[in-house]
């Protein structure tokens, strides 16, 4: 399958706590959550519904899986205006978490990846687009592994000064291509990159 990420991420590379949701992610003291709701304009908001319905299946590490399991996997139309697309696709396409400790999802059309190995072995079988949402965990491995086809980024123009950062401050490096960019009005970026193996330095 060819395999896409998309992350929320400020300028500073944080992707934690993008949501501000009341369970959102709040190790190591962060207290600066929901940096990313509400902030893109109608064309950011069309982009990521038209991402959402290109899946045929979804990929996230357990924090994430979590987070939208208790949102969106009991969410209804009615309680998502604007995101019908989002809430569709998460809710009738199959579901994978990488996970040790999880052993029965209540989401529906969710199965459990006990290693390593088994998300390899998954992005390796035929089929259409098997995408990875927030997951920042699972992203630093897959792209360490060279398991990214395509690394999405929706970068919002603020600075945290805190939080966790999608790429280690000591972490392989990768060169990438710009696939497509665009900017909306209310400055939020997105970047959609294809790995292209390391990048050169001078000599």
């Amino acid at each position: 399958m060819k395999l896409t990420t998309n992350t929320q991420i400020t300028l500073d590379g944080v992707v934690q706590g993008n949501g501000g949701a009341s369970a959102e992610d709040r190790r190591n003291g962060f207290d600066r959550g929901g940096w990313a709701r509400g902030v893109g304009d109608q064309d950011t908001t069309a982009f990521i519904n038209e991402y959402y319905q290109r899946a045929d299946a979804f990929l996230f590490g357990r924090r994430t899986f979590d987070l939208f399991a208790g949102s969106w996997g009991t969410m209804t139309v009615e309680d998502a205006p604007g995101w019908e697309p989002v809430l569709k696709s998460l809710n009738t396409r199959p579901k994978y978490v990488a996970s040790t400790t999880l052993t029965d999802p209540a989401w529906s059309g969710t199965t459990v990846l006990p290693d390593a190995a088994a998300i390899a072995d998954l992005k390796a079988e035929p089929g259409g687009e098997l995408q990875v949402h927030g997951s920042g965990t699972v992203v630093r491995w897959l792209l360490a592994n060279n398991l990214v086809d395509e690394l999405t980024l929706i970068v919002v123009p603020v600075v945290l000064g805190q939080g966790t950062r999608l790429f280690p401050a000591n972490g392989p490096d990768l060169a990438l291509d710009l696939v497509e960019s665009r900017v909306d009005s209310n400055g939020v970026a997105i970047q959609t990159y294809r790995p292209a193996g390391r990048p050169r330095y001078a000599a």
